[in-house]
């Protein structure tokens, strides 16, 4: 198996990556929203118009 960041051969004690350092890298770019799991729309969300109207107006 190769590491999915650089494609170097893995170490058991960071599966799936080669390195802490890829293994870092991977977790950034999760929490940078670089990595996107898609999920179907439900009815409700296909309405962008409809959005506003489920919400109150926000106030400052």
């Amino acid at each position: 198996m190769s590491c999915p960041i650089c494609r170097k051969a893995t170490v058991a004690d960071y599966r799936p990556f080669c390195s802490r350092r890829c293994a870092d890298v991977d977790l950034a770019r999760w929490l940078r929203a670089d990595y996107a799991i898609p999920v179907p729309l439900t009815d409700a969300e296909d309405d962008p118009s409809d959005a506003d109207d489920n919400h109150p107006p926000e106030t400052r």
